[in-house]
């Protein structure tokens, strides 16, 4: 994709501060990090999202094998991290190119998953009050 910003980075066409590389995959420092420690783990082919990959690849173990050695590399295998995948626009992916975040460091993920569960269970009870074509609803 000539479009795509992890191809570009991928293809050296772009700069990122890469920490691991190998036929399959390529990881470096995210550039908006959430955490001290926020890597994208992307591989080399150009995948749109978890949703494109052919049943039966062995892709997502590669990646799950590469943030594991990210993180006995950078010290937080035993300490703890978070490694996810964000598929499709509802789900918060943003580049669509497959890729997997490794974070640590501190514990600002967790402060963001409650606030949207909270954010969530308050829509709902807002929604419940009022109907469903936005009128309030009599009791």
């Amino acid at each position: 994709m000539t479009d795509c910003i992890f191809c570009k980075i991928i293809e050296g066409k772009l700069p990122a501060k890469k920490i691991y590389e190998d036929d399959q995959a390529v990881a470096f420092w995210d550039a908006n990090p959430a955490s001290p420690i926020h890597i994208l783990i992307v591989p080399r082919v150009h995948i749109p999202t978890l949703n494109d990959i052919p049943d039966g690849d062995t892709l997502l173990c590669h990646m799950g094998e590469v943030a594991k050695r990210i993180a006995q590399d950078l010290g937080v295998a035993e300490s703890g991290y978070r490694f996810f995948i964000n598929v499709n626009k509802g789900g918060g992916q943003v580049v669509f190119h497959l890729h997997a975040h490794l974070i640590s460091g501190n514990d600002l993920g967790t402060f963001f998953i409650k606030v949207a569960i909270i954010g969530a269970t308050l829509w709902r009870k807002l929604l419940s009050i009022l109907g469903a074509d936005g009128t309030r609803r009599k009791n």
